[in-house]
Order: structure tokens, then sequence, then C-alpha cells
């Protein structure tokens, strides 16, 4: 029996949560409609469920128009009609009229549309409900504290960005790791080692997204990248202009794209780990890695971008990475092979020494602890 029924509207029928669900997920992202799918269906509804609502706390950060405080504000009241703690309506009613046009309609429908995402999440099993929460609370915490201090001189460090990569990213690598873990207990002997890689998978995804999205983002006054890496260079990132690079830019854009390129290696490493049985599970991890690398190999090819549409890669690509690693997918020796052939000619940066410690970036970053115990506590029942 459906844990509800469509009510009539005027005379027409409302979408149950679970058709919304699918209805929302191209609107907002046509990257993961294209890999979400792959998956079986108790696991693709579960992991479609948090990635909305990793695209709710996303689109609060994101809106130009809200300073600190509200933003801390309506993160922390995410959370809290998430939870259950607060009406999700009242908190849909009130925040979704406030976003700007520059957040898309679809997202604004999303966030109005908040309480019936939520009819899903109440309905999944409760080790999902804890991954999904523990997800949220680490991304919504670190993007606001992030946010908070990042401008066009970028990030101090590498090792910031390896933390802000791991509040936004690695957190889902580890939530679809425990989804996994949740669908087939068979794999929690290998848990260690899978939420390890998982960091790496989520990391390597999201430096190729800042590398590509750069001058967009510096449009809007903010840049992700490494000031210590550029100085090196005797590049000053505040200075950078789009179409008229100074000092060797293209030289720590290089590095950069290497460091990526050691990330997404370590995720083919992550689904290579994977048993062939779960072969939608891989192709939803060799699709969104393949996709990442042709990318890479774009940006290497136009440093001397000013946009990311010049780095997009083409439908035709799109469709031979999807083809190829349907075909190899029962293979790891072949998945290697034809990694290895999308990566030649991409530099390879060695990763900092850091990243053969079990805890990093979590360990780094000081104000994770205090939110995952919380939402560990949380029971997510309606």
């Amino acid at each position: 029996m459906p844990m509800f029924e469509p009510r009539e509207v005027e005379g027409s029928v409302t979408p149950t949560a679970d058709e919304y669900q699918d209805a929302i997920l191209p609107k907002v992202s046509r990257t993961f409609a294209l890999t979400i799918p792959q998956l079986p269906p108790s696991l693709r509804r579960a992991v479609t469920n948090a990635y909305l609502l990793c695209r709710v706390a996303d689109t609060i950060e994101d809106e130009p128009v809200f300073d600190a405080q509200q933003k801390r504000r309506f993160e922390d009241g995410f959370i809290d009609a998430v939870t259950g703690r607060i009406d999700p309506k009242a908190f849909a009613a009130e925040v979704a009229p406030l976003f700007s046009q520059e957040t898309s309609a679809a997202e604004r429908e999303l966030v109005e549309q908040l309480p019936l995402v939520l009819q899903v999440t109440h309905s999944l099993t409760s080790p999902q409900r804890e991954a999904i929460l523990k997800c949220l609370t680490i991304m919504s915490h670190g993007m606001h504290d992030f946010q908070r201090t990042v401008g066009r001189h970028g990030l101090d460090t590498l090792r910031d960005l390896d933390c802000y990569c791991y509040c936004v990213a690695g957190v889902v690598g580890e939530m679809l790791t425990e989804l996994l873990l949740d669908h087939d207990p068979q794999l929690r002997a290998q848990r260690d080692n899978l939420m390890r890689l998982a960091v790496s998978f989520g990391q390597g995804l999201q430096m190729t997204n800042i590398l590509k999205d750069q001058w967009e983002d510096h449009e809007h006054g903010v840049c992700w990248l490494p000031q210590d890496v550029f100085s090196r260079y005797q590049v000053q990132l505040q200075s950078l202009h789009a179409g008229a690079h100074e000092g060797n830019y293209a030289g720590a854009m290089a590095e950069l794209i290497g460091v990526a390129h050691a990330h997404l290696r370590r995720a083919l490493e992550y689904t290579l780990m994977i048993p062939v049985r779960h072969g939608g599970f891989r192709r939803f991890c060799l699709w969104s890695i393949g996709l990442a690398v042709l990318t890479l190999r774009k940006l290497q090819q136009n440093l001397d971008f000013c946009h990311g549409a010049q780095v997009k890669i083409s439908r035709r690509a799109v469709a031979c990475t999807l083809t190829l690693t349907r075909l190899s997918g029962n293979s790891n020796a072949g998945l290697g092979w034809l990694f290895a052939t999308a990566a030649r000619g991409l530099p390879l940066t060695p990763l900092a020494s850091e990243w053969s410690a079990p805890l990093w970036p979590k360990s780094a970053i000081a104000y994770s602890m205090e939110p995952v115990l919380v939402a560990e506590q949380v029971d997510l029942r309606p």
C-alpha cells in the first residue's frame, strides 16, 4: 500500500512524492538525472531523495540576496525541517518567496515542494535516513563556514580546498557508501577502505567542477582555488581576469588538474572494489568518473579558456563514454585500460601525505564533529 494517495485539486491529480522526485531531478541536474537511474530501485529512491535534499541546502547557500546571518538561519531551519523539529510547510512558505531571479525556477520549486520530498525521506529505512541527515548536517555547516570568508582572493591553501571539497562532496561519497552498505550488508567487511576512497570520489568530481566553473564563480565574486599553489607560480588570484591570465597560470592549473586526476584514480579504485553484481552502482560511479576525466582533458587542452562552455564535453563524447563503460562494466582490467586511455596526457600530481591518513580530511574540520554526533541521535520518523 502506498504511503499516501494523490488528492484531487481542481480536477487534476497532484503527483505522488516519488513521481515528483523523478520529475524534478532532470530539471535541477542533467548529470545526476543520467546516472541515478542506473541504480537498483530501492537504492535509486534513496539516492534521488538525498540528492534533492542536498540541492536544497546548496540552493540556500548560493542565493546572493541572503546575507551570512540569513543563510545560517535558513540552513539551521532546513535541518530542523528535515528532522521534524519545525513544520516543513511553514519553512518552505517562508523561504521560497525570498529567492531572487539568480536562483532557477526549478530550484525555487524544489524548495517550495520540500514537504513532498520529505515524505519520501520519512519513508526510508532508519540507516538511510541517518546517512542522509549526517551528510546534510556536515554539508550545511561546512558550506556556510567557507562561504563566510571566501572571495576573489581564493582559499588560503590546498589543504583548505581539501576540507571544502569534503564538506560539499566528500560527505556525499561517504553517504552513497553508507547507502550501498545498507543495501548489501555483505560489503561491510570493506567499509573502511570504501569510506576512505569515497572521499576522493567526491573530491575528484568537485575539483573538476571548480576548475571548469572558475570564471563563472569569479563573476560572482567567489574563487575556490588555493592561493598557495598559484603563489608558487607568481599568480595572484584576486587580480586574475578571464582571458587575461598573468604569470604562469597554466602551470598552476596543470598542477591542480593533476590533483583532480589523482583523486579520480582513487575514485576508480573505489568503483572497482564494488562487486560486478552491483552493475548499476558501478555504472553510476563510472559515468561520473568518465565525464570528469573528459572534462579535465578539455581543460588541459584549453588552459586559456574564459568560460565553462568552452570546456564542455560534446554529446557525442558523453554517448561514447556511456557506451564504452557499459560494455566494459564487468571487467576491472578493461575499465582500468579505458580510464588510462581517457586520462592519457593528463598531468598527475602526487597527493599530500595526509591522504594516507584514514580520517583525512574530516579530522581537519573542527566543526564537523558536533553536528555529526547530533545527527546520529535524531530519529527522522514522522
